[in-house]
């Protein structure tokens, strides 16, 4: 297992969709990526630490450029046009381990809004994210075994700023950011009022990472035995970002 991350630039321009912009003190932001990074390493084998990509505001948050499956690498084509110059210093850093595919025009689609659960990708149907990529993603991860799923995403950024699943049955979810009725088969924990963006958390090895600004969250999910570590990222939360959006975990690879 190898962490992707890149380290944060200047996110004074970086793209907002359904938030107000508020300062980001560059200086904290970089202390917060070094932390991350730091409890993120003691879960994993390995790290690809990428330099900030100057010119690119939103290019710390490389969740959205790539999607890392055990039997290929996918990358995006992001649906912020001052985003798809990224990719290509991210597929140049990838182990060479498996199939690489890219995704072209008309395609329009964000990392942040493919959740994968097992043998189910679903991926959100957002501001970022087109239906030309349930199509596209469809044709390339069949061969695969994957069954892509649709899911409406009308109050949030991504689908992941809604929903992740956190364990195995369990998902922590936004019911009024995201169509909770695509997940009816999972246990549900709903996120509370005043923790609206709660329901992005960052499942790695044996733990679940959560926003230090999110405890009602970390206690349901301890009260169920997982191991919980919290993390604070408030300066990329300013920037619309949650612990999922800055790093991709890439799984080992199947390929033989």
């Amino acid at each position: 297992m190898i962490l992707l991350t890149r380290r944060p630039g200047n996110m004074a321009a970086a793209e907002l969709t359904f938030m107000h912009r508020d300062p980001i003190d560059a200086a904290l932001a970089e202390l917060q990526h070094t932390a991350y990074r730091t409890a993120l390493a003691a879960v994993t084998l390995a790290q690809i630490d990428l330099p900030a990509l100057d010119g690119h505001a939103d290019a710390t948050f490389v969740e959205d450029t790539l999607l890392a499956f055990p039997e290929i690498f996918v990358l995006c084509r992001p649906g912020a046009v001052s985003r798809q110059g990224e990719v290509d210093s991210i597929a140049a850093a990838l182990p060479k381990d498996r199939p690489l595919v890219r995704l072209a025009a008309p395609v329009t689609i964000d990392g942040g809004d493919v959740l994968r659960i097992g043998k189910t990708v679903y991926v959100g149907l957002s501001t970022r994210t087109n239906s030309a990529a349930i199509t596209a993603l469809t044709e390339t991860l069949q061969p695969s075994g994957y069954e892509v799923v649709a899911v409406n995403v009308p109050g949030a950024l991504h689908l992941k700023t809604a929903v992740t699943s956190p364990a195995p049955g369990l998902v922590v979810i936004n019911r009024n950011w995201v169509d909770a009725d695509v997940f009816a088969g999972f246990e549900q924990i709903h996120v509370s009022a005043d923790e609206p963006f709660s329901g992005n958390t960052l499942p790695v090895g044996d733990r679940v990472f959560v926003q230090g600004l999110h405890p009602r969250t970390a206690e349901q999910l301890a009260r169920r035995g997982i191991a919980v570590q919290l993390l604070d990222i408030s300066e990329f939360a300013k920037a619309e970002a949650g612990l999922t959006c800055m790093s991709v975990v890439i799984p080992e690879s199947s390929v033989r």
